[in-house]
């Protein structure tokens, strides 16, 4: 098999002989009839980060589990190591179509490498595990007989349903954490949930014409969660599995994991937009003390009419909010900081039309202290400009605006 690659740095591979032998041996009856190395029965998504020592253990393991002609091994790369290289090395030995895909940035973590893996997988189930060996290669066949066989859109390969075990858990403490995690994140989705025992397992088989690509936003290593939730697969069935013990490395569980797990689950739960909106509002509301304290400066120390004093706390309001929304919104400062700073100053004032006419009305007319008539008129004007942000100074990068990065890729 020749390779087809992207990268000038890496020679072209071919399968070493007699190794499709290994491959055709274990054909099954289903996998001679219909399936091809063009519409495989299904493709093996692995994301890997520095798993160099694992990576022919686990393709000796996939060679004696699956057949070559319906399956395609997909690997997504973050590494820092040789990892790339390794596996390329390894895939001379076998018959079987592998690819590696090394990212230039690890954009989502462990979940944004799976989700690259859904956007380039041709078979009609796709399988996520580990490299790491944990996850039984053995056991890929039955998710997906059993995917076919009750009509499901999902298989989760369970360590809590009935017969299956979580041994590879290094200690008491990390059982401790996992089942804590798995119970919180039940009783924060509960509806989404109720069907699965093992909700943060990192191995699983999905029907491909049922993952919705364009809904799922990862942050960290539990795509399955993000899968469940958003897009709310059809049938859902579980396999029981044993998770074994890491054969080789470091595990990738820490306490920065955790907290970027933590954050995930609040912007699943609460959603992004309005966590968004709650941030923006806290941003707002904190732009009312220099608001206010300038408006009183100028009004009562300088003399200026409340009018004009107004106007001129607004800027300084202006540049609060603006440092601060810089920082929540920092992975989506796509365009030059000059050009978001005049577009956030342009929308700041451009309020200032409907807000010192507003003003100057509950001053003069109604009677209500300039001070609290002028937070009346900011929070008024509070949801256009959060739509106006959100939307337009800090849009989000999508692939149709070629903003999207390129992957590395090399074919073996």
């Amino acid at each position: 098999m020749t390779a087809v690659m992207e990268s000038p740095s890496i020679a072209p591979v071919r399968p070493r002989a007699g190794s499709a032998a290994r491959w055709r041996t274990r054909a099954a009856p289903l996998f001679q009839t219909g399936y091809t190395a063009n519409t495989p029965r299904q493709s093996i998504i692995i994301p890997t980060y520095n798993e160099r020592d694992n990576i022919r253990p686990l393709l000796d393991r996939l060679a004696q589990a699956l057949p070559a002609p319906g399956t395609e091994v997909i690997f997504v790369d973050d590494s820092t190591d040789d990892t790339p290289v390794v596996i390329e090395e390894a895939a001379r030995s076998y018959d079987i179509p592998v690819t590696v895909h090394h990212r230039p940035a690890p954009v989502g973590g462990l979940g944004g490498a799976v989700v690259e893996g859904f956007r380039r997988a041709r078979g009609a189930w796709i399988v996520v595990m580990d490299g790491d060996l944990q996850h039984p290669p053995e056991l890929i066949d039955e998710l997906v007989a059993a995917g076919i066989r009750d009509g499901a859109d999902l298989v989760v390969a369970s360590r809590y349903a009935a017969g299956g075990r979580s041994d590879g858990l290094d200690g008491r403490y990390r059982r401790l954490v996992s089942r804590g995690s798995t119970l919180l994140t039940k009783l924060l989705f509960y509806t989404a949930l109720t069907r699965v025992s093992d909700p943060l397992s990192g191995f699983f088989a999905v029907r491909r014409t049922s993952v919705e690509i364009d809904e799922l936003r990862p942050e960290g290593y539990k795509i399955l969660l993000e899968y469940l939730v958003r897009t709310r697969p059809g049938r859902v069935v579980e396999v029981p599995f044993a998770f074994a013990a890491r054969a080789a490395g470091d595990s990738k569980a820490s306490l920065a994991e955790g907290l970027r797990f933590l954050r995930h689950l609040v912007r699943l739960r609460v959603g992004e937009q309005r966590l968004r909106m709650l941030a923006f509002a806290l941003i707002g509301l904190s732009g009312l003390v220099p608001n206010a304290f300038a408006l009183w400066q100028l009004t009562e120390t300088v003399g200026l009419h409340y009018a004009l004093a107004a106007i001129l706390a607004t800027q300084v309001a202006i540049a609060w909010n603006f440092a601060l929304t810089e920082w929540l919104f920092r992975k989506r400062r796509h365009r030059a900081p000059a050009a978001r700073a005049i577009r956030f100053f342009l929308l700041g004032n451009a309020d200032l039309v409907l807000r010192v006419p507003a003003l100057a009305f509950l001053v003069d007319q109604v009677g209500i202290n300039y001070l609290v008539a002028n937070v009346v008129t900011l929070v008024v004007s509070f949801l256009v400009r959060f739509a106006v942000v959100d939307r337009v100074i800090y849009a989000r990068r999508t692939a149709a605006n070629g903003l999207a990065r390129p992957s590395l890729s090399v074919e073996v």
